[in-house]
């Protein structure tokens, strides 16, 4: 579950959960989790190696704009087509974000988007000095 302005944005069972090298998991919800109208997409992307191009979105919900805290990979490289239909959050800038009712610890540092809960240990990058592991 998922919430921003004092309102649930997103509420599934249904996630995709990527792992990364020194990384705790990034969930990637379908988009018909959604609250209709809360992703709003915004021009610019990334490139990621392994997963390809990414897309944007601000995230929109009871007057709080979340900017460019959603992304999307409209299409993906091969083994990671599941992502096509779905969209990740980055928790630190959602009111909250739960995984089976627990709630998320965000991954530190503004580039990384790693949902942490006590069964996942670190260390993990995104922390002061972590950028080169």
């Amino acid at each position: 579950m998922v919430r921003l302005g004092g309102r649930v944005i997103a509420d599934t069972v249904d996630s995709v959960r990527v792992l990364e090298t020194s990384h705790p998991p990034v969930y990637y919800l379908p988009f018909a989790a959604f609250v209709p109208g809360v992703l709003i997409p915004v021009d610019g992307g990334t490139f990621c190696e392994y997963k390809g191009m990414a897309g944007y979105f601000d995230v929109a919900a009871g007057g709080v704009v979340a900017s460019r805290a959603g992304w999307t990979y409209p299409e993906p490289t091969r083994g990671f087509e599941a992502l096509r239909t779905r969209v990740a959050l980055y928790p630190g800038r959602m009111e909250s974000c739960e995984v089976d009712g627990e709630q998320v610890t965000p991954q530190d540092g503004n580039f990384y988007g790693g949902w942490i809960t006590r069964k996942i240990v670190g260390p993990f990058k995104g922390g002061p000095d972590t950028a080169g592991w």
